[in-house]
């Protein structure tokens, strides 16, 4: 009887554990916020070797009276797996020697392929805010938690707000430099044989500058919103053209959609899949777009890989009106737009490559 009471009160703690850890998941999210905002990466890497705290609180741009907080700080990103402490056991706290991991190394504001931006964005209290709104939107008739806790759409936001604008554009700009180089580097043979290439939705032009210079004869257009693309300067062989995807894309060899189909849902994919049929089959010969976008599937992933799609496809319903997609999904969604073939290639871990022809 003792045993069995035992086993009822273990099971009741670990439950009690598990939503005490979800309640206060945001701590990780709001601490590491916190670690790049005061720029603890970057101090400890140009320090060029194992950091002690002491040196660390005297090069923070912090109060006098905060010091003592932060190997507070450290020892949760120490478990989040953000730094890593050398030596273990000391008496004296002030000794601890600090070195960056993997992904902290990402967090470098000069990193090439830094997700700074990414976080900062999707960070900010513009962002954050709809997911207070997240039970309350179920209940009306809102698009999407974020026009309900802002009155408008994310799209109409960034346009009135340059505040917001700016930051979303550094944030794609950074991803599209992590992905670039992959896609450069492994899927050279996507672009061969091309003449022109439209980036649609391609931001401030990151990975279309990146191709047009690995592929000097390819002609490549950034196409997206006025306020996206006002005031850029293109190349020899790049160019930006302000429109709307909704209603015409420029006429190219091969349309390029990255990260832009799981803003939207369906019915609004078909119609942008749609008129990027009609801008590769204008100049008589048939092209091809190329989607670098989520395969979502569940096998042959680890949990912290499901999870972190499963986030994403989150994100996606209170931020837009888009989800992230199963292969089948892919399929259907393909298929209803009028094209004929398509082909899945997972090169960029949680994200795959996908083209598909009329």
């Amino acid at each position: 009887m003792e045993s069995h009471d035992e086993e009822h009160a273990a099971k009741l703690l670990r439950a009690q554990t598990h939503i005490w850890n979800h309640i206060f998941s945001f701590i990780n999210s709001m601490s590491l916020k916190c670690v790049v905002d005061l720029g603890i990466p970057d101090i400890i890497h140009n320090y060029g070797q194992p950091m002690p705290l002491s040196n660390l609180i005297a090069s923070l741009p912090i109060h006098p009276s905060k010091t003592c907080f932060v190997h507070r700080l450290m020892r949760i990103m120490i478990h989040s797996g953000f730094f890593s402490q050398q030596n273990h056991d000391l008496e004296n706290e002030l000794e601890a020697k600090y070195v960056l991991t993997d992904a902290s190394v990402l967090l470098l504001k000069n990193h090439p392929m830094s997700v700074t931006p990414f976080l900062h964005a999707m960070l900010d209290p513009v962002l954050t805010n709809p997911w207070n709104q997240f039970s309350t939107w179920f209940k009306n008739g809102d698009p999407t938690p974020f026009e309900t806790a802002h009155g408008m759409m994310l799209w109409d936001y960034a346009g009135a707000d340059p505040k917001l604008n700016s930051l979303f554009n550094d944030a794609m700009a950074s991803d599209a430099r992590f992905v670039t180089s992959l896609v450069i580097e492994k899927c050279k043979g996507v672009f061969m044989g091309l003449e022109s290439l439209v980036d649609v939705g391609g931001g401030t032009g990151t990975m279309a500058k990146a191709i047009a210079k690995s592929f000097p004869r390819v002609e490549c257009i950034v196409f997206d919103l006025p306020h996206v693309v006002s005031g850029l300067k293109g190349s020899e062989n790049l160019k930006y053209v302000s429109g709307d995807m909704f209603e015409a894309i420029p006429p190219a060899d091969a349309i390029l959609l990255k990260w832009i189909l799981h803003d939207w849902n369906d019915e609004e994919c078909v119609d942008i899949l749609k008129k990027c049929k009609e801008a590769i089959t204008r100049k008589g010969k048939e092209g091809k777009v190329i989607i670098i976008d989520m395969v979502v599937e569940n096998e042959k992933r680890d949990d912290e890989s499901v999870e972190t799609q499963l986030f994403f496809d989150m994100l996606m319903m209170v931020l837009v009106t888009g989800k992230e997609r199963s292969k089948k999904e892919w399929a259907k969604l393909i298929s209803s737009a009028g094209y004929n073939n398509y082909k899945i290639t997972p090169v960029f871990g949680l994200r795959s490559l996908i083209e598909i022809y009329p």
